[in-house]
């Protein structure tokens, strides 16, 4: 179930801030709601690579658009896990949401320590048009909260610092054992059979 929540997490990060983080570093605090599901993490990223923390599930993902690769780390297990990222994911170089059709300026609103601006906007995904909420912090150009109208989803960013990463952060620790991938269904780039094992490092 975590690993199936978060990658409902990193689509929805895709699809709302993808456009800025590629030109972005910073470090922050995500809250994202999604399916009656949350999750808090610590998130990390430098010239389009992604490190999310979730402590509470003692997993760290890793996102390497440069290499088309996912990484799942395990502490406790000092193990990670590999999956395909699709390139037709990849962060964009615009601030739009990703098929984004338009979008409206419909008020103001604090979030966090940001004054920012809330836009309604359409947007097409899997050929079918949909809106959300965004609230855009001019001091920083980036979506600090998004949300569906619906309410079936939010993402969150607080305790936003802007500043360098550290490249070890988007690499997989020395000494980490590479465990197969359970196959799920409909999830492309995942491989292995049922009920992961752990394998050599150069498996």
């Amino acid at each position: 179930m975590h690993r199936i929540l978060l990658l409902a997490v990193l689509s929805t990060f895709i699809l709302v801030a993808g456009g800025s983080v590629s030109a972005m570093e910073f470090s922050a605090d995500v809250i994202t709601k999604s399916a009656g599901h949350a999750m808090n993490a610590a998130m990390y990223t430098k010239d389009g690579k992604i490190r999310m923390e979730m402590k509470e599930q003692g997993q760290t993902t890793i996102m390497r658009p440069d290499k088309n690769v996912v990484w799942m780390l395990m502490p406790d297990q000092k193990a990670y896990m590999e999956m395909a990222f699709d390139p037709k994911q990849q962060p964009k170089t615009t601030e739009k949401v990703q098929g984004e059709v338009s979008r409206k300026l419909i008020g103001s609103e604090k979030i966090d320590r940001y004054d920012t601006k809330k836009y309604e906007v359409t947007y097409k995904a899997d050929a079918k048009t949909d809106r959300m909420y965004q609230w855009i912090a001019p001091e920083i150009q980036f979506p600090v909260k998004s949300a569906a109208i619906d309410g079936s989803w939010s993402t969150e960013y607080r305790n936003i610092k802007m500043g360098s990463q550290p490249d070890s952060l988007f690499e997989v620790p020395s000494g980490y054992k590479k465990m197969s991938m359970p196959a799920m269904p409909g999830m492309p780039g995942m491989s292995g059979k049922k009920g992961a094992r752990p394998g050599s490092a150069g498996e």
